[in-house]
C-alpha cells in the first residue's frame, strides 16, 4: 500500500512538473506575440505544488521570467524545500532514532 501511495505521488509530480514547464512555454509564446499572459500567481502555485523544477526547467530552456528577482529567488528556494519535505518523509525512520527521549 504504501508503495502505490508513492508511486502515485511520483506520477502526480511529474505531472504537475509537465505542467509547470508547458506553462512556462505558454507565457513565453504569449509574451511574444502580446497577448494575454499566465499570472505569476498560478505561475508560484504551481511550482509551490511540487511543479518547481518544471518551472524552473521552463525559465531556462524558454529564456523566460530569468530577470525576474521574485522568480530568481523564489523558485530554487521552494524547489530547496519541497527536497527537504521528501527527504524528511524518507528519511523519518533514521531521524527518530537520532532524537535524543526524555
Amino acid at each position: 500500500m504504501k508503495g502505490d501511495l508513492q508511486l502515485l505521488f511520483w506520477a502526480v509530480v511529474a505531472g504537475v512538473n509537465i505542467y509547470a514547464l508547458l506553462l512556462m512555454k505558454v507565457d513565453k509564446e504569449n509574451a511574444a506575440a502580446r497577448r494575454r499572459r499566465v499570472p505569476e500567481k498560478q505561475l508560484f502555485w504551481t511550482a509551490a505544488l511540487f511543479g518547481s523544477v518544471g518551472i524552473f526547467v521552463g525559465m531556462q530552456v524558454f529564456r523566460h521570467k530569468t530577470r525576474h528577482l521574485s522568480f530568481i529567488i523564489g523558485i530554487p528556494a521552494l524547489f530547496t524545500l519541497q527536497t527537504a519535505l521528501v527527504m524528511a518523509y524518507y528519511l523519518w525512520p533514521q531521524i527518530v532514532v537520532l532524537l535524543p527521549t526524555g
